[in-house]
């Protein structure tokens, strides 16, 4: 499965009511370390069924980014019965992704 695009309209829907964990990334498209997380986040997607990867675009949900106090982005959240269970700010490597889950 594919990353999907979140903004408030959809935040609930595939967020909040997730029946799997979700790995949510804060980025914008002029962040240099967003386009090193963005493939590995993509990888992520594909590989694991087990969770819902969900990305969110700062410039255009900034009351997202607000309501999760992103203030540096990457920023990555892990999210579980709708409430952040993990969260890391800048570029990681895969495994450590991968170990916030």
């Amino acid at each position: 499965m594919s990353a999907i695009s979140v903004n408030k309209n959809n935040y609930g829907q595939e967020v909040l009511n997730s029946d799997k964990p979700v790995l949510l990334d804060f980025w914008a498209s002029w962040c240099g370390p967003c386009r090193m997380v963005s493939p590995i986040v993509d990888e992520i997607a594909a590989e694991r069924s087990d969770i819902k990867v969900c990305k969110i675009n700062v410039d255009e949900q900034p009351e997202l980014a607000a309501r999760f106090g992103v203030m540096s982005i990457p920023t990555l959240a892990v999210m579980k019965n709708g409430k952040v269970i993990n969260q890391a700010v800048g570029a990681r490597p895969k495994a450590q992704i991968l170990a916030m889950l």
